[in-house]
């Protein structure tokens, strides 16, 4: 399956503000079953735009705006491809314990093992595990099924339910949130029971009949838990699926705070205000439609505002971010 992705990110000031630097990871992933035909990046005001790879291989855009300016448009547009994957077992054999903590010891997985700023233990964590009795089952692929799918009944899904930078605690204490903070939750689980798991960035093609909770304009989050001979295998708890066909990977990382789409400060005495518009469609849908490279209409995604003391650098991390539906 082909997949069409446009991406615009739009940051107002309610003042000229200057000095904008900015890094994003918007550029899919192209390893195993996904391959990137094409990406491409624009930025107004224009900008020269540096790429590098992380040191999870995620791609990564730095760019700095030096002048003036009341407003930051980012389009990226990519085209993807998705083969579908080879059926999952329902469970593994009588030996997959054994060979998962063999196969964590032996890698290089620590990161995905211990702790991380938005997955960690906490009080409430703990009840969470102590009520869904969070214990290794006969096997991890059984175990990691039925995690999956007791998350998204547990929770619900509430769009700006919580804050880009939300601790896992608000969502656990509210019962509801969004796909990053199902995430977090999950990867912090899944890691207490010794089993190697990542944050994934992207998105999700939605179709009308699977009925996804997660929000079709948006960025999608998801985790990757390592399992003997499968390897990295994608468990979307928001929506109670295996990663498939319609997920399409752009980073990963320990958590969000290693892969947010837009991380940026600026210097300037202004508000901002976010506004995000997603599309995902099929290439031979686009082709039919003959959708043009015109900017859509960009439905509000978050409204945020800072007080910022004038000519002075300051970090809009939580403002120059966006959370992930």
């Amino acid at each position: 399956m082909y997949y069409s992705i446009r991406h615009i990110t739009r940051f107002r000031y309610s003042a000229p503000i200057h000095e904008s630097v900015m890094e994003l990871r918007m550029q899919p992933r192209d390893e195993g079953r996904q391959r990137r035909h094409s990406f491409d990046l624009t930025i107004n005001p224009r900008a020269q735009v540096i790429q590098y790879r992380d040191y999870l291989g995620n791609t990564v855009h730095h760019f700095d705006i030096p002048g003036q300016h009341n407003q930051l448009i980012i389009t990226a547009q990519a085209m993807v491809e998705l083969t579908l994957p080879p059926p999952l077992p329902d469970a593994l054999g009588a030996n997959a314990w054994e060979s998962l903590d063999q196969l964590a010891q032996q890698g290089d997985y620590w990161e995905m093992l211990a702790p991380s700023h938005f997955a960690r233990p906490t009080g409430l964590l703990a009840d969470l595990a102590a009520e869904l009795n969070l214990q290794r089952e006969a096997d991890p692929m059984t175990t990691l099924r039925r995690l999956n799918t007791a998350l998204h009944d547990a929770f619900d899904y509430k769009p700006d339910g919580t804050k880009v930078d939300s601790p896992i605690d608000e969502a656990l204490q509210k019962r509801q949130g969004v796909c990053q903070d199902f995430a977090h939750i999950m990867t912090a689980l899944v890691r207490q029971l010794g089993i190697p798991c990542r944050y994934v960035s992207g998105y999700l093609f939605h179709r009308r009949e699977d009925h996804d909770r997660s929000e079709a304009d948006a960025t999608h989050a998801w985790v990757e838990a390592l399992l003997p001979e499968l390897g990295w295998i994608g468990f979307d708890p928001t929506n109670n699926l295996i990663a498939g066909d319609r997920h399409i990977r752009v980073a990963i990382g320990r958590d969000y705070a290693d892969v947010p789409p837009t991380r940026g400060v600026f210097k300037g005495d202004a508000r901002s205000e976010l506004s995000v518009a997603v599309q995902v469609r099929p290439a031979d849908e686009v082709a039919v439609n003959k959708l043009s490279l015109a900017e859509p209409e960009l439905p509000p995604l978050t409204w945020l505002q800072a007080e910022v003391e004038p000519e002075t650098e300051v970090d809009l991390l939580r403002q120059q971010q966006q959370q992930q539906q």
